[in-house]
């Protein structure tokens, strides 16, 4: 079916009060979390409350979920000036535990979003090795993507990417997608056996400018991509932060407008979009400046992750 637009007002906030809540990820059972600069992830209940979880370090990012429920967390410590490991987290026992500082002999600085295939890989973005995160939007090229593999062994699988951000699986887990940030596009990397990766070409064109807003320069026209997500037709919605915008790039590569909000008062910075509900209809979208995460039903089902298969 077309993927009808979700005006800002179908949008209710939730988890108010919130602190950098950059991702949401929601378990088969419908528990749902988020990240949160105060602890390890924040749970968020039915009637919109949250409670926080687990140790404060760091900047919990992207986050997901393996079989046993526990909460994959990528930390984007650069955002402190910190390590930034990939961590876990279980809800279950409130066991906290770095799964991944380094890896090829480079530290992990900038964490930014895991994702866990059927196998068990976990693949996970590092975006910058720079000072400081900001200086990282220069367009520099130093960001890679690594792999976690059951066995334990871990690899660095693509680099010279310029700040990979979100990450995604196609449904037959074939291909991975990367949104680099600061190449305003998105990558396709073909996915091969033992958990590596063929060379990312990318998928769909630029989506936007790479500026600052100013004169004569239309928000809505900015391209910095972050958080990815595969609904269950095959389009690949992709946030676009500095443009208070949410595209989907359809199988057939046409780029379609989602989510809009010319005046930000409602969605602002989104960095991330996640499914749950019953139906997988249940949208919620992330952000790193608003103090709250949004909730709408969504026009599609999200494509589930492992954990909700």
């Amino acid at each position: 079916m077309p993927l009808a637009p979700i005006p800002p007002e179908a949008f209710e906030k939730i988890a108010l009060g919130i602190d950098r809540p950059e991702d949401v990820v929601v378990g088969k059972d419908g528990r749902v979390f988020a990240a949160d600069h105060q602890c390890a992830v924040a749970e968020i209940f039915p009637d919109g409350s949250f409670q926080r979880m687990g140790p404060k370090g760091g900047a919990p990012n992207g986050i997901n979920m393996d079989l046993q429920g526990r909460v994959l967390i990528a930390n984007f410590g650069i955002y402190d000036r910190e390590e930034g490991p990939l961590q876990r987290f279980d809800p279950a026992t409130g066991a906290h535990e770095n799964l991944l500082e380094e890896v090829g002999g480079r530290r992990l600085t900038s964490a930014n979003y895991p994702v866990i295939d059927r196998a068990g890989n976990i693949w996970c973005a590092n975006s910058t090795h720079a000072e400081t995160w900001p200086q990282a939007l220069d367009g520099r090229d130093d960001g890679f993507l690594f792999v976690l593999r059951p066995d334990g062994s871990a690899e660095i699988v693509a680099e010279k990417l310029k700040f990979p951000n979100g990450l995604a699986l196609s449904a037959d887990e074939t291909f991975l997608f990367c949104a680099q940030t600061t190449g305003a596009d998105v990558l396709r990397f073909p996915i091969l056996p033992a958990g590596k990766l063929g060379p990312g070409e990318r998928y769909g064109p630029v989506l936007g400018l790479l500026q600052p807003p100013g004169p004569g320069v239309d928000k809505g026209s900015l391209g910095y991509t972050d958080g990815i997500g595969m609904d269950a037709e095959g389009n690949l919605w992709v946030c676009l932060p500095a443009s208070d915008k949410v595209v989907a790039i359809t199988p057939s590569l046409e780029v379609l407008t989602v989510i809009y909000d010319p005046t930000g008062e409602v969605v602002h910075h989104p960095t991330n979009v996640t499914w749950g509900g019953p139906d997988l209809k249940d949208l919620y979208i992330g952000s790193i400046r608003a103090d709250y995460v949004l909730k709408a039903r969504s026009p599609v089902a999200g494509q589930p992750h492992v954990h909700q298969a």
